[in-house]
């Protein structure tokens, strides 16, 4: 009896074009994901560094209906001015309050409370966002 062999010896051909192909993707892959991690980390770098003024909203307290009293942490470099601007909402989510407030303290962090006045009762403080004043706040 014989017996029947099913495919080619090992090795005796060479790579099959399926192993190329798999290979070749393999690279292109590797490739394009490095790539990927590269823009995503420029990208997350370029965000972080970017911002020389950075703040938080730690709590804030409706005193009445005219004014809200928020408490804010600001971080920034010692020798910028900073600027953050706020913004109160109501219940029906329509703003009752916009302000700017400069934080010009030769410090890296501020922590102040800052009283911001409303056309009516606020529900809600909002940071839109902070910039160093000379970036043409």
């Amino acid at each position: 009896m014989s017996a029947v062999r099913e495919g080619l010896p090992e090795g005796r051909y060479g790579r099959s074009a399926d192993e190329r192909a798999d290979r070749k993707l393999k690279i292109i892959g590797a490739a394009l994901g490095v790539v990927l991690l590269g823009v995503i980390g420029w990208i997350g770098w370029d965000y972080v560094a970017g911002q020389a003024v950075s703040a938080e909203v730690i709590k804030f307290q409706v005193v009445s209906d005219t004014e809200v009293k928020v408490h804010l942490e600001v971080r920034k470099e010692s020798s910028v001015t900073g600027v953050c601007t706020l913004s109160s909402q109501n219940e029906e989510h329509a703003e009752v309050g916009r302000a700017d407030y400069t934080f010009a303290q030769a410090e890296g962090r501020v922590d102040e409370v800052v009283s911001l006045k409303t056309t009516g009762r606020a529900t809600m403080i909002e940071l839109v966002g902070c910039q160093s004043a000379t970036s043409g706040h």
